[in-house]
């Protein structure tokens, strides 16, 4: 594999072990899929497409319409995937056929945020238009409607235990966090403490500590016990506009428009090893089902995966590689 040319060579904690070339517009999301050595990325283009995690090759490309496909995620079985677009329709998508089963309408706006609850049948879809809206999957029915008060929703997520919401998006000043009953739709928290728009949101999967990034530049940690901030994460010099947290819990992976995704170690807030260096804005990040693997999604039209085992080690860590047990109640 040739390494863009402006990424920087050095070791190997620094450098992608595998770039995937084929979209025609930005990378705006990335999902592995659980045993199939596989990646989804979906992009600006319109498509949705499958790529070979080895080799890097272009297995399939997905496309419903043109509009550009902002969100994806996969269900709990792994059959199915759900979408978001620019012509603010849901998407629901038959994994093995590479077609649409539904489409869901409702929103106005562009769809910024899709995510599947821990049983897999409902969506949650979190939207310009100001509002989120939980799914039935099964009749593709509006089982809730919440109006935030945010001008737009950038992010919308289930709690691990699916009881509640959280979004995030452009809100009034110190007001970008919002916490929600799953199933009444009323308001449990407000997050105070952002200086701009929260961009994306992440649970640790004991549903303890919630995370967001935002256009502040700044991630920062929450206690979901009392919804007090736990820690103030810096180092990226721009938007921190995608995070995901391994499947253990104790490392975390933030995309920014800085050129760069960098990695945490949850347990004392400070980062892991150097950033890595994209030749354009970074989107979004996903970890592998065991943790060992990071794929990255960027502004180049192009993904990429790096080995977060080799990186953990070099930075002499290799203790944030061993699973916790979680609480049988936060496993889906």
């Amino acid at each position: 594999m040739s390494l863009p040319a402006t990424l920087t060579e050095g070791t190997r904690q620094t450098n992608p072990c595998q770039k995937f070339e084929g979209h025609t517009g930005l990378v705006r999301g990335v999902i592995h899929l659980p045993g199939r050595q596989q990646i989804m990325t979906c992009s600006w283009d319109g498509s949705l497409g499958v790529w070979n995690l080895q080799t890097g090759t272009h297995i399939a490309n997905w496309q419903d319409g043109k509009y550009r496909v902002s969100s994806i995620a996969l269900s709990v079985d792994g059959k199915k995937i759900v979408s978001g677009s620019f012509d603010g329709l849901v998407r629901l998508w038959n994994i093995e056929t590479g077609r649409v089963i539904a489409k869901w309408t409702g929103h106005t706006n562009i769809i910024s945020s899709v995510c599947w609850n821990r049983d897999g049948e409902r969506v949650l879809s979190g939207s310009r238009d100001g509002t989120a809206r939980v799914w039935n999957v099964e009749c593709g029915n509006t089982i809730l409607e919440i109006n935030t008060g945010f001008r737009e929703v950038y992010t919308a997520i289930f709690s691990p235990d699916s009881t509640l919401l959280a979004t995030g998006g452009d809100g009034s000043v110190d007001e970008r966090i919002k916490i929600w009953d799953a199933n009444t739709g009323k308001i449990v928290a407000v997050l105070k403490g952002h200086a701009r728009s929260v961009a994306c949101l992440a649970w640790t999967p004991d549903g303890r500590m919630l995370i967001s990034g935002s256009y502040d530049d700044t991630i920062r940690t929450w206690d979901t016990s009392t919804w007090q901030q736990l820690a103030f994460l810096t180092g990226h010099a721009r938007v921190v506009f995608g995070i995901a947290i391994s499947p253990n819990g104790r490392i975390l992976a933030s995309a920014s428009w800085d050129d760069t995704a960098r990695l945490w170690n949850l347990e004392n807030g400070q980062p892991i090893g150097s950033p890595l260096r994209h030749p354009s804005l970074v989107n979004c990040v996903s970890f592998s089902t065991d943790g060992t693997l990071l794929a990255t999604g960027c502004g180049d039209h192009n993904a990429y995966t790096w080995n977060v085992s080799v990186i953990i080690k070099e930075a002499g860590l290799s203790e944030l590689l061993v699973s916790y047990t979680f609480s049988s109640q936060f496993i889906n």
